[in-house]
């Protein structure tokens, strides 16, 4: 665990956003408001609704609030030993694919989140929730991405091929007690485990050159941007 702690910290400074040449935004875009919520219909093939907001934010660029994957609620320490579904990597309770990472062989096969587990269905409520990794591949794959920065802070600009756009904060992660690489990083939570090694869960993740997914640690404090369906 600490092993794969150091090397995730390692890649996470490779680029900076500050050694790019980024235009500054003057605004977002909204399209429609659902359950007091704004988003963004991004003209994306599935029609899935992005937010223009992270749980917890009041702006586009603020960061809002962190939570390991499966937790629904913020808290000060963010690692094994106070999280809610196992005490370590290998002693999970929930969501869990192979015995030898589940608490006495635990496995429930379980790779999606449950709506009491999503952070965003929690704390919005209605129909929102985190998005699905190929949901998260569609944006990825799907939109021009473009380093930015809104009203002092880096991050990306996601733009569907309608030209609408959402802003993505790069806001770094939460260890510990400790906010990491806010600034240099973006890294989003999915509502979907990894099934190669349950104790993972699948991100969007972002420097300053590259936008891809990662498969992160489920006990650290990570963002969480919502969508919703076609109503």
């Amino acid at each position: 665990m600490n092993k794969l702690f150091s090397m995730l910290l390692c890649g996470a400074i490779l680029v900076s956003f500050a050694s790019c040449e980024q235009n500054e935004l003057k605004s977002g875009t909204t399209t429609g408001t659902y359950n007091n919520h704004d988003y963004v219909d991004l003209a994306l093939p599935s029609g899935t609704l992005w937010a223009t907001c992270n749980v917890g934010a009041t702006s586009p660029e603020d960061y809002g609030d962190y939570f390991a994957w499966g937790e629904t609620t913020t808290k000060n320490t963010y690692n094994w030993s106070t999280y809610k579904y196992g005490s370590d990597y290998n002693e999970l309770t929930k969501y869990c694919t192979e015995s030898h990472y589940g608490k006495n062989g635990f496995t429930d096969n379980k790779i999606v989140l449950d709506p009491e587990d999503d952070a965003a269905t929690v704390n919005w409520g209605g129909n929102w929730r985190m998005p699905t990794k190929a949901e998260q591949d569609e944006l990825r794959t799907e939109c021009t991405w473009s380093t930015q920065i809104l009203n002092g802070v880096k991050g990306y600009e996601v733009k569907g091929k309608n030209s609408k756009s959402i802003f993505l904060p790069a806001e770094g992660f939460r260890s510990g007690s400790s906010l990491f690489h806010a600034g240099t990083f973006g890294d989003y939570w999915s509502s979907s485990c990894y099934k190669g090694t349950s104790y993972r869960a699948y991100t969007i993740h972002f420097s300053a050159s590259d936008y891809e997914w990662e498969r992160q640690e489920r006990c650290y404090g990570r963002s969480v941007r919502p969508v919703c369906s076609p109503r």
